[in-house]
Formats: C-alpha cells, structure tokens, sequence
C-alpha cells in the first residue's frame, strides 16, 4: 500500500510541476528576446517568436526546436506552395493576416489566435519564406 501511495505522490508531483514546465519551456525567461536595433535579422525574430508562441506544438518547422506537432501541415518548403489554408493564395500578406487572424478567414479551423503583433507577423512570415 505504501509503494502505491509513493507512486501516486510521485505522479502528482509529476504532473503539477514537470509537465508544466515541459509544455512552458519556449516561455522561459532566458529565451532570447527580438530586437529591433539591427542586431538581429526579421527571419531570426520569426523564429523567436514561432518558439514562443507554440507553433510547433501543431506544425514540423524545419529548425525550430520540438516543432514536430501533427495537427496542422508540415511547413518545410512553405514559400513554394501556392495556397494557404486550403484556399488564400501564398503571398506575403495573405500570410501574415492569417497568423495573425486565422479565424476571421475560416471560422472554427484549428488554428488559434495568437495575439500576434503586425512586426511579429512579418517576422514569422520572413521565416516561413525563408524555409527550403
């Protein structure tokens, strides 16, 4: 019985404050933070900001660490592709509205708002484009 209660205890603990930190881990506050000084390129910024913001818990994102998520496509070659979300045409600004606000283009799709700012948009934009 005492094993069993040790083993609950554990799981618990698990749960409360492994799995939150695991999941929070791109939040943390040593991730580094996107400048505007020149010091750092728009495309290095989007990837800053891809991290923080989860994209990868739902897309593979070549060079994105854990961006391995199964949910929406993979976005190797993005800049290749013709179409996004299954019907806006692939150009820059398509794009950076629709991270920004995928539910006024296709109401109830899977992707969330992520309350992203114009400059954050276009550096994740800068990104995507910059996939091969």
């Amino acid at each position: 019985m005492n094993g069993s209660r040790s083993w609950l205890v554990a799981c618990i603990v698990w749960a409360v404050v492994a799995c939150p930190a695991l999941l929070l881990g791109g939040c943390a506050p040593s991730a580094p933070k996107p400048e505007r000084s020149g010091k750092i390129s728009d495309r290095e910024a989007g990837a800053i900001w891809i991290s923080r913001s989860g994209c990868g818990s739902c897309h593979q994102i070549p060079g994105i660490m854990h961006a391995n998520g199964l949910v929406g496509p993979p976005l190797i070659h993005f800049s290749k592709r013709t179409i996004i979300a299954g019907y806006l045409p692939n150009t820059r600004d398509n794009l950076t509205h629709w991270i920004q606000h995928p539910q006024q283009f296709a109401p109830g799709n899977a992707m969330p708002d992520a309350g992203l700012t114009d400059q954050q948009a276009h550096d994740i934009v800068a990104y995507l484009y910059g996939l091969e």
